[in-house]
Formats: structure tokens, C-alpha cells, sequence
């Protein structure tokens, strides 16, 4: 760390903490220490610190945890918006997923659902509930699966997403294993066949320290 160099003293601090973390000096699970921890090693002041490890929590490199300081967290996934499967998203990511099915419930459509799905109030559906682990980041809830109904060769055609972000219910925080106040990204999901049949229905909850979705456009009509 060059202190006479024009460049902010945060940023050389991050660069340097992201270059560790990229090349693996510094592992996902170890702790950097509080702020005044890291002021007083690097003999910097905390707001300049805080800087610095802002700017690598935005990035999705570190995370805060009250009672124990900044810590390392495996790259957030960035996730492009296209009919894919967060399973099939992380394997891409080079990520190793696990899924706990929490319960798989016989129910009956109503409300919200059955719009969703194109169906009467009262027809029967399976709802599936699932928690998506490659440092625990999703609560899964499902109508549908993309692996099982592609086994079928049921083909997916188009769908309608809507993205929102809200704080974490008690119990999302307690599978995600974060407070109670984090911020989760939201994402509700109709998946359509060739035909224009409902053959999906998601409601997803993804924790936002790790996790961002990626839109790319194309050519601005002149």
C-alpha cells in the first residue's frame, strides 16, 4: 500500500484484498477481522476501511457478520436471465449445488397459483419446497421441475419472470442461515411450453450477498 500514490488508500486496500481472495491466500470462511481490527493492522483509519470493504461486499467477495468481523464468501453467482435452472446455473459457475427437498405437499390451486398456472381454483398440484446449497443461497417453492419435466421431453418454450427484492420472512432466514433483516431477491417465474401450456410455476427467494441476476441487451433500434 502506497500511501504518497494519488489512488484512494480504500481502493488500493480492496485491490489488494481481492487480488488475495482471487489467487487463494485468502479462502472463503476466513475472517479479515473487524474494523478497527483492520485500521489498527494496516494503520489506516476505519472509514477508510469501511470504504474498502464496502466496495468488496458490493462485489459479492466479502460478507459482514455482527459478532465476527468480514468474512470471505465464495464469488456471487450472476445469474443471466434466460430459461435456466439455478442448479444448471451454478454447475456452469464451476459451483458444486445441493438441494434439500423440505417437503413435496398434494394441494389444491388457488388464488395467485392457479392464475399462474392456468388452472381452476381447487385442481390438484404438487407444490415442492426446496433449499438450494452451494453456501446456502435459495429457498426454492415450485410448481414444476425443470430436470424431471425435461426427462419427459417436455419442451420449454418462453416465460414470464417478475423481480422485486424484500427483507427475508422468519423462516427463509433461518434455512438461509442469515438475519432476520437480510435482503433477499425475489423471483416469481411462468415457464410456457410451444404450445402456450403453463408447464412452470416458481417462487424463488435468493440471498442477495450472493447472489445477482444479469440482464444483457441487444442493439438499440435506431
Amino acid at each position: 500500500m502506497d500511501k504518497t500514490s494519488p489512488v484512494p488508500l480504500y481502493f488500493q486496500i480492496a485491490e489488494n484484498l481481492r487480488a488475495a481472495i482471487e489467487s487463494g491466500a485468502l479462502r472463503p470462511g476466513e475472517r479479515l477481522g473487524n474494523e478497527i481490527q483492520l485500521s489498527e493492522r494496516l494503520s489506516v483509519s476505519r472509514p477508510t476501511v469501511r470504504q474498502a470493504i464496502q466496495r468488496l461486499a458490493h462485489e459479492g467477495l466479502v460478507v459482514r457478520q455482527r459478532g465476527v468481523g468480514t468474512v470471505v464468501i465464495n464469488r456471487r453467482i450472476q445469474r443471466p436471465l434466460a430459461l435456466s435452472s439455478l442448479y444448471e446455473d451454478l454447475k456452469t459457475a464451476g459451483r458444486e449445488p445441493a438441494t434439500t427437498v423440505l417437503s413435496v405437499t398434494p394441494n389444491e390451486a388457488e388464488g395467485e397459483t392457479a392464475a399462474a398456472l392456468g388452472l381452476p381454483a381447487g385442481h390438484p398440484v404438487l407444490m415442492i419446497d426446496r433449499l438450494r446449497m452451494a453456501d446456502v443461497m435459495a429457498v426454492l417453492t415450485q410448481y414444476g421441475l425443470y430436470e424431471t419435466l425435461r426427462q419427459q421431453d417436455v419442451q420449454f418454450h418462453s416465460a414470464e419472470e417478475v423481480i422485486g427484492a424484500r427483507k427475508a420472512t422468519a423462516a427463509e432466514a433461518q434455512l438461509l442461515q442469515v438475519p432476520r433483516n437480510s435482503t433477499v431477491l425475489t423471483m416469481s417465474r411462468v415457464a410456457l411450453d410451444p404450445t402456450g401450456r403453463v408447464i412452470e410455476y416458481g417462487l424463488h427467494a435468493y440471498l442477495a450477498e450472493r447472489y445477482s441476476f444479469r440482464v444483457t441487451f441487444g442493439p438499440v433500434p435506431q
